[in-house]
């Protein structure tokens, strides 16, 4: 199988998310994969999510209701353990949608609302950080 080469960054969509244009920083130091969840509520089983960010207009959804989630640990880089939730769900790169795993974080003081770490690119893509955007520009010439 070949892998598709990624950039350093990319623009994405999240169709279960009703997240499109989203984007993306590709983190090879990262090993699981973040994304800024604004509000958050657990209530009888279920976690009731808004995904929004002031700062990338995109970023903006209903809220989103997740039956089946989970917690995790999550160590950052400035070695704090943090246990975050995690949910499951589809992204799009190269036309091809994808599962994945985001844990859910406050990225509001980032300049990416989300970060695709190694567990999600594992075989399937290779990063070349001199280039950007290759799923968005591949998907806007077709």
């Amino acid at each position: 199988m070949t892998k598709k080469i990624l950039g350093r960054i990319d623009r994405v969509n999240f169709p279960d998310l009703q997240l499109s244009n989203i984007d993306v920083k590709i983190d090879t130091g990262a090993y699981t994969s973040a994304i800024h969840c604004s509000q958050i509520k657990e209530s009888e089983g279920q976690l009731f999510c808004v995904f929004e960010s002031k700062g990338h207009p995109n970023f903006k959804s209903e809220e989103v209701v997740f039956d089946t989630y989970s917690y995790t640990d999550v160590k950052s880089s400035n070695g704090n353990k943090e246990n975050r939730y995690k949910i499951k769900t589809t992204v799009v790169f190269f036309g091809k949608t994808y599962k994945i795993n985001l844990t859910l974080s406050t990225r509001d003081d980032m300049k990416f609302p989300v970060l695709i770490g190694r567990q999600f690119l594992k075989n399937k893509f290779m990063v070349d950080v001199d280039l950007d955007n290759q799923s968005f520009k591949q998907r806007n010439t077709k």
